[in-house]
């Protein structure tokens, strides 16, 4: 499946729908998204990663790059991710920058 990402920015909140695979083709439309947000007043990114069946070290190279270009009091929240994503977040140390929930808000 094409990767295909949705953006819906609120205040102080910026949530973003990930379907299909994040690798290193699509990581580009990721960060790209992420700089469109990085000079809004958001508090927390949620990243609604249900239908997002794979992410390669490019997809975490974004995650680490959202923290550093927003800043770093923003809350990084991951919701519903696939085993497979939490087993890479977990074997790269990146699960403790991050928040994984089943629902946001939590």
């Amino acid at each position: 499946m094409a990767f295909q990402i949705e953006s819906v920015v609120g205040e102080q909140v910026a949530r973003l729908t990930l379907h299909g695979e994040l690798d290193s083709l699509s990581a580009r439309v990721f960060q790209t998204e992420i700089e469109k947000i990085a000079n809004q007043p958001i508090e927390a990114l949620v990243l609604d990663m249900e239908d997002l069946s794979f992410m390669s070290s490019a997809g975490l190279r974004v995650l680490i790059y959202s923290k550093q270009k927003i800043g770093p009091k923003l809350a990084i929240y991951i919701v519903k991710p696939q085993e497979l994503i939490v087993d890479t977040l977990t074997k790269t140390g990146l699960q403790h920058s991050v928040t994984i929930v089943d629902q946001y808000p939590v």
